[in-house]
């Protein structure tokens, strides 16, 4: 039977703003407050999507949230009608109005962490949805995510659905960002990997002094338990905190892994060599052959890789057994990064071809390719009961382009969030949306 990697993106939607909201993220905080363009942001995005299902690649959509979120304001203590609401939170606190109205949930790869059928116990793809509880506008999302993935991945034969883990910070949990599955075949038993920059009650695991790690151990422990995962089939390991203080708040900022592929910054892990054995010892068992490629710090430096997102990138695998790296635009643009990239695709090793992609509106929020995608590994019976309507095809990407052009504004400031008019065109488009990708009623204003 075959098997896939199907690359779901996450649909940017209308509310796209920079509002500075993620701390430890650079670019999220270098350019805070500057006016964004939501319409481009979206098409840049379907943009990327269409072109790899055009060089054959599976590729899916995951629709975006209702913002601003009036429910989460009222949960704060604003009252009145929606427009009241929004006209007092503009007023009294701007702050956790533009929380309200982020568009963060298009880096999907925090949604959720994914194992497939071939890891766990019971035989069906699991999902766990993050909790995100570092950040308040990342927080207000799980509920949102876990109704859309429902509907994306309904039939309860093939599919487990798994509620966001509790929402405090021993369990801060981030998603798929900081984890990765290796395996010679993607319907194959593989090694999940799981990343975390600090234990929650082991006080021999360092913490970053800067910036807060957003993923912890016991987080990473409790999903590989919910999704019933062997021992022998799971990795942990840690970030270095150092990096964390340097900007790298996940693991897909600073290593990406497909296959039996680990591509990895120097800098990346505590213990790396400890780690390294242990993900060759135990895909060595599933039948895998592990390896690594190490970008050494002589060549980029950890500030290189957090500017560009050389390593917040998509590696995909080929026909012929090599790997495509898909970057940001932002890597072409750092001299160094380019050099290595050049190099790298000329040695002949795995990684045989590099292709560039702008997505300029997402990185200067602070998500590059790799953010804007949940992976899946399905096999072809579970990829015939995901729901089709959200499986990406040339009439869908032009029903999806018509529709962002549709709906979405072309510019976004902070005092464009105060206007209530924004909402009702945020669940128009919504409404609409959910009819193309036949989700049915996953809103709050659906529901309500």
């Amino acid at each position: 039977m075959k098997s896939y990697e199907v690359n779901f993106d996450g649909l940017v939607g209308p509310t796209h703003n920079y509002g500075g909201l993620s701390y430890g993220n650079v670019a999220s905080q270098s350019n805070s407050q500057q006016s964004s363009n939501p319409k481009e942001a979206a098409l840049q995005g379907l943009a990327k999507m269409k072109a790899l299902m055009d060089m054959g690649f599976q590729q899916g959509v995951l629709a975006p949230q209702e913002r601003p979120d009036v429910a989460a304001l009222r949960r704060l203590g604003f009252a009145g009608s929606d427009a009241q609401v929004i006209q007092q939170a503009a007023k009294e606190a701007m702050p956790l109005l533009v929380a309200s109205c982020s568009a963060s949930s298009m880096w999907v790869a925090n949604a959720a962490t994914v194992s497939p059928s071939a890891d766990t116990a019971d035989g069906r793809v699991h999902f766990t949805a993050a909790n995100l509880n570092c950040k308040y506008h990342r927080s207000i999302e799980h509920p949102t995510t876990s109704r859309v993935l429902g509907a994306m991945f309904a039939n309860q034969h093939h599919f487990a659905h798994h509620a966001a883990l509790p929402a405090v910070a021993q369990f801060g949990d981030e998603g798929a960002a900081n984890h990765t599955r290796f395996c010679r075949a993607y319907g194959e038993a593989g090694v999940e990997f799981f990343v975390f920059g600090r234990s929650a009650f082991d006080t021999r695991y360092p913490a970053p002094q800067k910036y807060p790690a957003r993923q912890t151990l016991e987080a990473s422990q409790a999903v590989a338990r919910l999704h019933g995962l062997r021992e022998e089939g799971v990795v942990y390991a840690q970030q270095n905190p150092s990096v964390i203080d340097q900007g790298v708040f996940h693991n897909d900022v600073i290593a990406v892994g497909n296959g039996e592929v680990l591509f990895y910054h120097e800098d990346a892990f505590l213990e790396t060599d400890k780690m390294l054995a242990e993900l060759s010892s135990k895909l060595a068992k599933v039948g895998g052959k592990f390896q690594s490629v190490c970008v050494p710090r002589s060549a980029v430096t950890v500030d290189d890789a957090v500017r560009s997102y050389l390593f917040n990138s998509q590696l995909l695998s080929r026909p012929d057994g090599s790997m495509l790296l898909i970057v940001p635009e932002e890597c072409r643009s750092n001299e160094r990064v380019w050099h290595y990239l050049q190099g790298l695709t000329g040695t002949g090793g795995v990684i045989r071809e590099v292709k560039v992609f702008d997505l300029k509106q997402s990185m200067q929020n602070g998500g590059g390719p790799a953010c804007l995608r949940l992976r899946v590994a399905l096999n072809e019976t579970e990829l015939a009961a995901v729901n089709p309507g959200v499986i990406m095809t040339a009439p869908l990407y032009d029903s999806l382009t018509q529709w962002v052009e549709r709906h979405y504004r072309d510019r976004m400031t902070e005092n464009d969030l105060a206007d209530p008019q924004l909402l009702l065109e945020c669940r128009a488009a919504l409404d609409e949306l959910t009819q193309i990708l036949k989700l049915g009623s996953v809103y709050p204003f659906q529901i309500n």
